[in-house]
């Protein structure tokens, strides 16, 4: 597979390397990362071949978007597509306050998917970028909220596209049905599911996938590591953020297994297993280091055999449904 190849989101002109940069860890997820190795993990996805960034207010509470313009700012803007998201702006908090960002600072987010809440998190993000625009705006996790964000956010990013103040509206979730939802609005040209068509779970494959090849919108998959225990599993391995059961470790363990006949790292099954379906994109990668910017380069890009695919649905590792790559 060729990470650096471009295609387009939807039927908009905005395009995606197949490949992408996710920038939660440059924003301090679960362990501090330093300006100066931020910069250097977007510097080198940059020199590697990547042109499709995505980050959001709630990454390090605005210091993702910070880093990641302290870079963006310096290359030629039509080269690059640039993804946030909004209906989490960020609001003044005590220091003290501790999440899962490792280098607190002085805001965190809150909900908020009104109309106006909506277009001055997309100026403050703007702001922090140190940029005049970005291509896509998801909406961002709007699980508990789904009729503000359609009477809100969703009017918001609709009439930003038609003034041509972003190129594609997006939501971002990590579950498929309420997706779906949005897509059946007829305003999104793309959405981002995370964590949701992976080796381990294939749930965005019933409704939203077919539906969005349907509609001609694209998908962008995150969390292709379903929060580690793909990359590297493990006793303590984390599975949706959380500690992965026996069950799902050994299931990881019998994939890798057969990875492992076909002398394929787990890792690059992983990342490259999304892309067997037409709806797909791009897949984003977090990386908090060059090291592990060039790993998923390497994983994206290495051979893998027909058979191994083959062989995980015969193992009942995979449905007998899904396309492979």
């Amino acid at each position: 597979m060729n990470p650096f190849e471009v295609t387009r989101l939807g039927s908009t002109d905005v395009r995606v390397t197949r490949l992408g940069l996710g920038m939660a860890p440059i924003g301090g997820l679960y362990g501090k990362t330093g300006d100066e190795q931020a910069r250097a993990t977007v510097a080198t996805a940059w020199d590697a071949g990547i042109r499709y960034f995505d980050t959001a207010p709630l990454y390090g509470n605005g210091l993702s978007e910070r880093r990641a313009g302290v870079v963006l700012q310096d290359k030629p803007r039509d080269e690059f597509t640039l993804s946030t998201k909004v209906g989490r702006p960020l609001a003044p908090r005590p220091v003290s306050e501790q999440d899962i960002w490792a280098e607190p600072g002085p805001d965190a987010t809150h909900f908020d998917f009104t109309v106006e809440g909506t277009a001055a998190s997309y100026q403050e993000s703007l702001a922090r970028l140190g940029l005049d625009r970005v291509d896509v705006l998801h909406i961002h996790d709007p699980d508990d909220h789904f009729e503000e964000a359609l009477a809100g956010s969703l009017v918001t990013l609709t009439r930003l596209r038609a003034e041509g103040s972003i190129g594609a509206v997006s939501a971002g979730m990590n579950q498929a049905p309420m997706l779906a939802d949005f897509v059946r609005t007829g305003e999104l040209d793309c959405v981002l599911l995370a964590g949701r068509y992976t080796l381990l779970d294939q749930s965005g494959f019933a409704d939203l996938l077919p539906l969005c090849t349907a509609r001609g919108v694209s998908v962008v998959v995150g969390g292709a590591y379903n929060s580690g225990i793909l990359a590297d599993p493990r006793p303590g391995a984390t599975y949706d953020y959380a500690p992965a059961s026996a069950t799902v470790l050994a299931r990881v363990l019998a994939v890798q297994e057969v990875c492992a006949r076909h002398n394929v790292p787990l890792r690059a099954a992983a990342l490259q297993f999304p892309y067997g379906h037409p709806a797909v994109a791009s897949v984003i990668v977090g990386a908090r280091s060059p090291e592990e910017v060039r790993d998923a380069v390497e994983m994206a890009s290495h051979e893998i055999p027909g058979q191994l695919w083959r062989d995980l649905k015969g193992a009942g590792l995979l449905p007998g449904e899904v396309p492979l790559p």
